[in-house]
């Protein structure tokens, strides 16, 4: 049964159904924080223990991506989709209800089981439904567009249902999305039918990789809370490194492997993947170290720190859908993926020259404009090479490295890039006696400069990371995905 494209319309809202789901995802990684002390005064937990509601939802996401894209493909993209979406949206309304912080801790985990099965399935739909190059360029820039801006938009969002209703809604929310998502995915995500034999799920390697993202993203949180010198820390990250070495030698014995190797060893899927990462510690220090600036130093609302976001976002846009129609096709990720991380390099550096009495107008609207233009850059384009020509049945698996690879980003970045500004705000205080509330001001400012300059070198490494890794473009690069084998085929729906 050969594959037929779904009418144009019908595409369209195919992605507008997808980008609804991958918006749910993102900003739900930053929407909870904004609702956090709310949260804790009202089920009365710990400092220590508030960090779990944050981290219970990252460890499950990013120790089960991989497996989410592979079971996605097993089981069909449409059924995976909506199962994706139903538990996201029943984890969210146990959180929302939660009476008690292991109640709150739990459902956050379950959010992150499903959202690993939701994330990379939501961009398989799209590699699979777009293969007409130019059609195929916008929707990237879409989706992209949203990878970079979700978290901002949760930022705002947060602030909005925080001071207008109550933290809860920040969990209820999702359930309202994702009823919609449902219907839309019902109606207008095409339902396949598998031609060839069915594929086998690689039990050790799904362990494996879960195992070693697990320990990975746990290492990193747990050096956040108690330092690079913690035994658990490195351990956690020593057996990380130990069981990706072993999933990659199984990998390459597999009968059926869950991450065909042919996969991330293709050169541009190799640098699409690296910037990606790159881009999701930089994404962190952004939205982490200004909102604390906005919130602390400069004493904005949630509200009126979600605003000030709002012309970065506007940036990213513009800048995904003139670099995904007009720039990306015209020059590859060869020249767009370098000029992005540049632009990103400068409006690192940019942000170190803020002081405790900077003005948001005159001191900060320009490098956030900067980032966003910078993430618009990088974002779609990458996403886009990461998926293209990968055979349809590795389509969900392939995407998960793309969600996997933003996850680890990051988690480094929360924990590298804390830490390193934890320091030099006790550096700072030490070399400033007696602490007065100014010379405290000036610390904090100078902590958070500190981060800017570390994700500034960060992105200079992937500019020239992405310069050197991505190969020239050889022509017109029409999807080698639409020509790929398949052995599943859209049913005609009605």
């Amino acid at each position: 049964m050969a594959s037929t494209p779904a009418p144009a319309s019908r595409r369209w809202l195919t992605l507008a159904t997808v980008a609804l789901a991958q918006l749910m995802v993102v900003l739900d990684a930053t929407v909870v924080n904004i609702a956090l002390p709310s949260a804790q005064a009202d089920l009365g937990f710990s400092d220590g223990d508030r960090q779990w509601v944050v981290t219970a939802y990252s460890l499950a996401f990013g120790s089960l991506l991989l497996f989410g894209g592979r079971l996605s493909d097993l089981i069909g993209r449409k059924r995976a989709f909506i199962i994706g979406l139903v538990g996201f949206a029943a984890a969210s309304a146990l959180g929302g209800a939660a009476d008690s912080f292991g109640t709150l801790v739990a459902a956050r985990a379950l959010q992150g089981v499903f959202g690993a099965l939701l994330a990379p399935t939501a961009l398989a739909v799209l590699t699979t439904t777009f293969t007409i190059p130019k059609e195929r360029a916008r929707a990237f820039g879409v989706f992209g567009a949203i990878a970079g801006a979700g978290g901002a938009i949760g930022l705002l969002l947060g602030g909005v249902l925080t001071q207008s209703f109550d933290w809860r809604w920040n969990l209820y929310i999702n359930v309202v999305i994702a009823v919609v998502a449902v219907i839309g995915a019902l109606v207008f995500v095409p339902a396949l039918h598998r031609t060839g034999p069915r594929p086998k799920l690689d039990v050790p390697g799904t362990l494996l990789v879960s195992a070693a993202l697990f320990s990975l993203v746990y290492g990193f949180s747990h050096a956040e809370t108690d330092g690079w010198d913690a035994p658990l820390t490195w351990g956690m990250l020593a057996a990380s490194v130990v069981l990706l070495v072993v999933f990659v030698l199984w990998q390459r014995r597999a009968a059926h492997p869950l991450l065909p190797l042919s996969i991330v060893l293709d050169r541009n899927r190799g640098a699409a993947y690296s910037s990606v990462l790159i881009a999701g510690i930089g994404m962190f220090a952004i939205f982490l170290f200004v909102t604390y600036y906005l919130q602390t130093t400069l004493h904005y609302t949630p509200i009126q720190t979600g605003l000030s976001f709002l012309p970065m976002i506007g940036m990213l846009v513009l800048a995904a859908q003139l670099s995904t129609n007009i720039f990306v096709p015209r020059f590859g990720p060869k020249v767009m993926v370098p000029i992005g991380m540049t632009l990103a390099t400068a409006g690192m550096i940019y942000l170190t020259h803020l002081g405790a009495d900077s003005v948001y107008a005159a001191d900060l609207l320009a490098p956030l404009m900067i980032l966003g233009t910078a993430m618009g850059t990088i974002m779609p384009a990458s996403i886009q090479t990461a998926t293209l020509g990968v055979d349809r049945q590795f389509a969900g698996v392939a995407s998960a490295m793309v969600n996997t690879s933003q996850q680890v980003g990051g988690s480094i970045g929360t924990a590298l890039l804390n830490t390193l500004a934890a320091t030099a705000l006790a550096d700072y205080l030490a070399d400033h006696q007696p602490v007065t509330d100014a010379i405290a001001a000036d610390a904090a400012v100078h902590s958070y400069a500190t981060a800017y300059w570390w994700a500034a070198g960060f992105f200079a490494a992937g500019a020239v990371l992405s310069a050197l890794l991505f190969r020239r473009r050889t022509g017109a690069a029409a999807p080698a995905a639409a020509a790929a084998p398949s052995d599943e085929a859209p049913v005609a729906m009605h």
